[in-house]
């Protein structure tokens, strides 16, 4: 284990945590020592998961969880602190793309389930964990994955850019009001990165060729560059740093 970053004594809860980035992220801090609460939909994702990092330092514990509904988040946050103890670190990592195409033809519904998921899980979330970090005085770290796609428009991704820009300035409220407890909130904002759920960008053989034309780094990201960023934010390395964004895109956005 890394003495630089040591979360032993420390738990985290990760959202979307069965697959892709959030599994990433829970490996790295389970790795660290951190005892992991991983929560998604998908409880077979998230058994497999736990039974792959069954030789962690940490202990990752399944918990189904559909972020989407108020009940669901309840039953999470009291699962994750019954098994493991009050909540340290928080990864808001869920999120679904159900509005990919024209702005024109986005729908009340989508609008709703996309807000639902991608932001109002996250402050659901913070609302349930953040005052017991505040009363036992020991800070906190909460990290919130966003998308360079709330950083600039994307064709086609009216709700997607939306909801993420939503989810940065969240995140640099909440740093504001949050720091006075030694709370701290940032984000990570990915480009594109190898994933079941980007899968409609990266099979799109013309959208690979432009970014290996055009982006500084010329290739896809995968997982893993993300959980080791999200491991430094979790960390005490990391103890005066608070609402910012990061991004981690190869440099896509650095033109």
């Amino acid at each position: 284990m890394s003495s630089v970053f040591n979360l032993e004594g420390k738990t985290a809860l990760v959202t979307g945590g069965g697959r892709g980035i959030g599994k990433a992220i829970a490996f790295r801090l389970a790795e660290a020592g951190a005892n992991v609460v991983i929560a998604s939909r998908k409880l077979e994702n998230l058994e497999a998961a736990a039974a792959e990092f069954s030789g962690l330092p940490g202990r990752t514990v399944p918990i189904a969880c559909h972020v989407g509904k108020e009940e669901d988040i309840a039953s999470l946050v009291a699962g994750a602190e019954k098994q493991l103890g009050p909540i340290d670190i928080l990864v808001n990592n869920s999120a679904t793309n159900i509005g990919q195409g024209p702005a024109l033809e986005v729908t009340d519904d989508m609008l709703t389930k996309m807000v639902d998921i991608n932001v109002l899980s996250a402050l659901r979330l913070i609302r349930r964990i953040v005052p017991g970090m505040i009363d036992r005085k020991t800070g906190g770290s909460i990290i919130n994955i966003v998308s360079i796609a709330g950083l600039r428009p994307q064709a086609g991704g009216l709700l997607y850019s939306f909801t993420k820009a939503g989810l940065i300035m969240m995140t640099r409220t909440w740093a504001v009001e949050f720091g006075h407890y030694n709370i701290r909130v940032n984000a990570i904002a990915p480009g594109l990165i190898k994933t079941d759920f980007s899968e409609y960008f990266w099979k799109n053989d013309e959208y690979v060729k432009r970014i290996e034309a055009t982006q500084p780094i010329p290739r896809i990201g995968t997982p893993e560059e993300i959980g080791g960023l999200a491991l430094y934010l979790a960390s005490d390395e990391s103890s005066f740093v608070t609402g910012q964004t990061f991004v981690v895109d190869g440099g896509a956005t650095a033109r």
